[in-house]
């Protein structure tokens, strides 16, 4: 029964979206989407000549937006999580236990928690593959301190329900920071140095309590949607096709640095910033205008309406505000350059003025 499989990842959240479809019937199952990506995934599973059954969450997550419901509106799948999770608007509540099938294959819900109360490790059939979402990641684990984690519950449900698998059993968790893709069972048994079989519940309990780190960025706007399947509180804006861009939660299109960079000469700059930052430390992008938020407004009619508009700052921030306010305006084709000026300059794309 050959398959098709994908690991796809998210570089802001760290985050990895698995792909598996039964190659007879084309019948596929995506794991952990991400809101920002989903288009992508679309496309993706479009391209392979794929019918989309369901997306399923390994939890609740706290670092980034699924795109579940997403998926759902545009390619009619269905949405299947943990009944433990507290989340509304699913197609279906997995138990420990319960299957989830897709052509002739089908990954099992095994039911991890201590991460968050609601955690579910995904089996393939055979159990030669495992998704073990942020329970058990490659040498490491998912924190326990908040959204009902629980240290000794996550130590038990890895030792019982993660590690009872095959030790040649691939494992794929929720997250890498470090480039890693994949591991083991027999590996992590060995070599993950919190939960390795020769350490004991109560020293991973007390390294765990202690751990000391600050919560997620995106937690008060993540763990919500999230909540909700992902279901934006408004319609999502019209489609842009000027350019490979990404769509966030709060409604707003997004360009990356090196995108924007192979469409300069089919674009409009306009930076938001003020003058003593455009002509400041981080300098600005060759033939940008400068446009102060606070003077957009009373300037709009400089700007062009037969090009696409892309929206600048330092980080990010007021260019997302200022893309909204012309998006209210009736322009259409506005962008965000993701991550501002600060992410054009750490990625090495050039710049007039600023400091080396």
């Amino acid at each position: 029964m050959r398959m098709i499989f994908r690991q796809l990842f998210d570089p802001q959240s760290s985050t990895y979206t698995y792909l598996l479809a039964d190659a007879a019937s084309r019948e596929a199952v995506l794991v952990d989407p991400v809101f920002e990506h989903a288009r992508r995934d679309a496309a993706l599973i479009g391209e392979l000549g794929l019918k989309l059954l369901w997306t399923l969450e390994t939890h609740v997550h706290a670092d980034h937006v699924t795109g579940a419901s997403l998926l759902k509106r545009s390619l009619r799948s269905k949405i299947a999580l943990s009944a433990e999770s507290g989340a509304k608007g699913a197609d279906r509540y997995l138990k420990d236990g319960d299957t989830v099938t897709f052509g002739n294959r089908h990954l099992e819900a095994r039911a991890t928690p201590g991460h968050t109360g609601g955690c579910m490790s995904y089996v393939l059939d055979g159990q030669s593959m495992a998704f073990t979402g942020d329970a058990l990641l490659i040498r490491g684990c998912g924190r326990t301190d908040f959204q009902e984690g629980d240290a000794g519950r996550l130590f038990r449900s890895i030792r019982e329900r993660i590690f009872s698998l095959p030790d040649d059993c691939t494992l794929y968790p929720g997250h890498d920071y470090k480039g890693l893709m994949s591991s083991s069972v027999g590996e992590e048994k060995l070599y993950n140095p919190r939960l390795a079989v020769t350490i004991g519940e109560g020293d991973f309990i007390g390294y765990m309590t202690n751990l000391g780190l600050p919560h997620p960025k995106l937690m008060q706007v993540a763990v919500p949607a999230n909540l909700k399947c992902g279901a934006p509180d408004a319609e999502p804006a019209a489609e842009q096709d000027w350019a490979p861009l990404s769509y966030t939660f709060a409604g707003i299109w997004e360009i990356q640095p090196n995108v924007l960079e192979e469409h300069l000469d089919r674009v409009e700059i306009v930076d938001v910033r003020e003058p003593d930052e455009f002509n400041g430390a981080l300098g600005h992008i060759a033939g940008a205008k400068l446009v102060p938020l606070g003077k957009l407004v009373e300037r709009l009619a400089e700007l062009p309406k037969d090009k696409p508009i892309v929206m600048v700052c330092r980080s990010g921030a007021r260019s997302a505000q200022a893309t909204v306010l012309l998006r209210n305006k009736g322009l259409t084709k506005v962008a965000n350059l993701s991550g501002g000026m600060l992410r054009w300059r750490a990625q090495r794309h050039g710049v007039e003025g600023g400091v080396e």
